[in-house]
């Protein structure tokens, strides 16, 4: 009987040891889950609005061959892009005397006067009617209609497009300069106004340095410049 009591206490013993040991390891890992710090939340995917904006204004980037607000004139050539409608489109066509040009299924349309993005509204209108969701594009691949000519002591003499808001300076530029022989200071510009020419003086050398800057006018079609050497 003796010894049956020795048996349970030492049971007993190893139970409740047993018992402490398991709650001591569960509360070691309570403790070591409560250290790691959180995982961190996934981050959704988004779109940026701007971004978006961007890329479809990207896109709708066209180049017009000139700068804007260019006006197209008579002798101007033109390509007409309709997109994915090659037999609607027109690799090259020339604006004839009377400010118009011929354009598949619509047949003449008037282009002078108006500036690329404006011919493009005209002939897409006009398509729609027979092409859905019709997309043109105009390119002025040619100007003819508006030139300044520089003659004399020029390094390039002859007939500049007038593709841009141009300055008598800026055009002798595109003439690629003056030569040695130039009279600088006795340059004009010969320009016809309602059946009457006028001669306006172009001082070179008081221009570059600041000075007579209303003498820098801004040129128009058909003026000339003259270069005395």
């Amino acid at each position: 009987m003796f010894r049956n009591a020795i048996r349970q206490a030492t049971f007993l013993s190893a139970a409740l040891w047993l018992g402490l040991a398991m709650h001591a390891a569960a509360s070691d890992k309570v403790q070591q889950a409560s250290r790691q710090e959180p995982p961190e939340p996934a981050k959704a995917k988004s779109s940026s609005p701007a971004v978006a904006a961007a890329t479809s204004s990207d896109k709708n980037l066209r180049d017009h061959g000139v700068p804007d607000g260019y006006r197209i004139g008579s002798g101007d050539v033109l390509q007409v892009l309709v997109w994915k409608e090659p037999d609607a489109s027109v690799p090259a066509a020339m604006v004839r005397a009377d400010g118009k040009i011929t354009v598949p299924l619509i047949k003449e349309v008037e282009v002078q006067g108006l500036t690329p993005v404006e011919a493009e509204r005209t002939i897409g209108e006009r398509l729609s009617k027979f092409i859905h969701g019709v997309d043109v594009t105009v390119v002025v691949t040619t100007v003819n209609s508006k030139k300044v000519y520089v003659v004399g002591a020029a390094k390039k003499e002859g007939p500049i497009a007038l593709q841009y808001r141009m300055s008598v300076l800026q055009a002798l530029s595109e003439a690629g300069g003056l030569t040695e022989y130039a009279k600088r200071k006795k340059i004009y510009v010969l320009r016809n106004e309602n059946g009457k020419q006028s001669r306006l003086p172009f001082n070179y050398e008081a221009v570059i340095k600041g000075e007579h800057m209303e003498q820098n006018i801004i040129v128009q079609p058909e003026d000339t410049i003259v270069i005395p050497q």
